[in-house]
């Protein structure tokens, strides 16, 4: 829809019937007077309240019955989260009383918010930059301690900040080629380009920073993925189970029970993991088997963390023979391998597991009694943790924001070669307003009613 701005806008700000209270939240130029016109106070009146006050008050039904108490924050321009004068009423959270609360304010003439509206205003009202913007669902729907970290600092500010100053350094290097464009008769250059490819350098430097952010960013928002693979009946479904202590995966002594990959998710230290039991590796004629496995060695490549399943029972020649067939789809300079030698309550792990992967970290686990499993929880928790470490402050989670990330990383790559080849000046300028354009995108200092439209419609109603 075309989003106007001129007019006052309502809608529930929280769940109706989940709790005790309910809060309707109005914004707009008439938020006050129309929410004045509703709510009965003891004294005075609501178009009369300063901002940020508090005022118990009753709400009338048509029929001249009191509706409910209801207690009114006021919230007057700019000094709110829309930028708008705004009402947030705070009532009993009954379906009936919010509906004909709404239904007052509708007959009043506001109307029905639109998904994200509120955030939608608050963006064009300069309370905040698009990322930021795009942060508030992120923090709403983050299931996690890392996940609300990442969000929370996004909404805070502390990635457009990176991201502002990266931009004012390339437009202070775009406006001196543009002042040589005016003097091209003159041929002279204001910008030294020694200094110029040490500034892009850095910025470059800092993009792909940001931009090799995204894949832990990812994960940490929508669970970091960890497969679980090994040879048929090594006990993976039992270790499922056991880590999420449900009896979420089938389990037989029949080998190839599991067929498809099957995923949890579950948080540990607060990091959100996603688990991913899969299909046992071995030989096979039978064609749904063979896609599972198929899948199973997909999922490992994708995987940020393989828990290599082992069984302690088998000797080490069928150990390396499921190994085999998995190292070429592992890459153990990205992933972190962990070797679960499997049934430790019956054997000893097999002699050599050290040789087989080289960096991978050896556990002896049994998934039945639970031996060994709080070890490979610690295990799962600090491979996270020291990349969170490494990583500072800023991860990217959005692919959004990736993908600008990217693509100013072309462009300046491209300004780059075009400053060391000596190319014309208004060709390196067109790479630079390029990379300043996908910069912009990201804050939404330039942006279309179309991608507004596209990122505001996630929204729930109300934020």
């Amino acid at each position: 829809m075309d989003f106007k701005f001129d007019d006052t806008i309502y809608a529930p700000a929280t769940s109706v019937g989940a709790g005790a209270i309910s809060i309707i939240r109005v914004s707009g130029p008439q938020a006050i007077s129309i929410c004045s016109g509703l709510v009965k106070l003891s004294h005075g009146t609501l178009s009369d309240a300063a901002g940020y006050t508090l005022h118990y008050g009753s709400i009338f039904a048509g029929d001249g019955q009191v509706l409910d108490d209801v207690v009114v924050s006021v919230f007057r321009a700019p000094r709110s989260y829309t930028g708008e004068d705004s009402i947030e009423i705070s009532c009993h959270a009954s379906s009936y009383i919010v509906s004909s609360i709404m239904q007052l304010l509708a007959e009043a003439g506001a109307r029905a918010a639109e998904p994200g509206e509120f955030t939608r205003r608050a963006f064009v009202n300069g309370k905040m930059d698009l990322a930021q913007a795009e942060a508030v669902a992120d923090v709403i729907s983050s299931s996690s301690a890392a996940s609300h970290r990442v969000a929370f600092n996004q909404l805070r500010g502390g990635f457009s900040s990176e991201l502002q100053a990266m931009r004012g350094n390339l437009l202070d290097i775009t406006s001196l080629m543009e002042l040589e464009l005016d003097f091209s008769e003159e041929d002279v250059e204001f910008a030294d380009r020694t200094n110029l490819i040490a500034l892009v350098d850095s910025s470059l430097a800092q993009i792909n920073k940001l931009a090799s952010s995204f894949r832990l960013g990812n994960a940490i928002k929508n669970g970091v993925p960890v497969a679980i693979v090994g040879a048929a009946n090594a006990g993976k479904s039992t270790l499922l189970n056991a880590l999420l202590s449900e009896e979420r995966a089938i389990v037989t002594d029949i080998p190839g029970t599991t067929r498809d990959t099957v995923e949890e998710t579950y948080v540990l230290d607060g990091i959100l993991f996603r688990f991913i039991d899969t299909a046992g590796i071995r030989e096979t004629s039978e064609t749904v088997e063979k896609i599972g496995i198929d899948r199973s060695f997909a999922a490992a490549e994708r995987a940020d963390v393989v828990i290599l399943m082992v069984d302690s029972t088998s000797s080490i020649e069928a150990v390396k023979e499921s190994v085999s067939a998995l190292s070429s789809h592992l890459d153990p300079a990205s992933q972190s391998v962990i070797i679960a030698a499997n049934k430790s309550d019956i054997a000893d792990s097999p002699a050599g597991l050290d040789a087989l992967l080289p960096g991978a970290q050896i556990l002896s686990i049994s998934a039945r009694s639970g031996e060994g499993l709080d070890a490979l929880r610690a295990a799962l928790v600090s491979s996270q943790s020291s990349r969170l470490s490494d990583a500072g402050e800023t991860l990217v989670s959005n692919a959004r924001h990736y993908n600008s990330l990217c693509a100013a990383s072309r462009a300046l790559s491209l300004v780059r070669g075009g400053l060391l080849s000596g190319a014309a000046t208004d060709l390196v300028a067109q790479d630079l307003r390029e990379a300043l354009y996908h910069l912009g995108t990201i804050t939404g200092e330039i942006s279309t009613d179309e991608v507004l439209g596209n990122i505001f419609k996630k929204f729930c109603i109300g934020k």
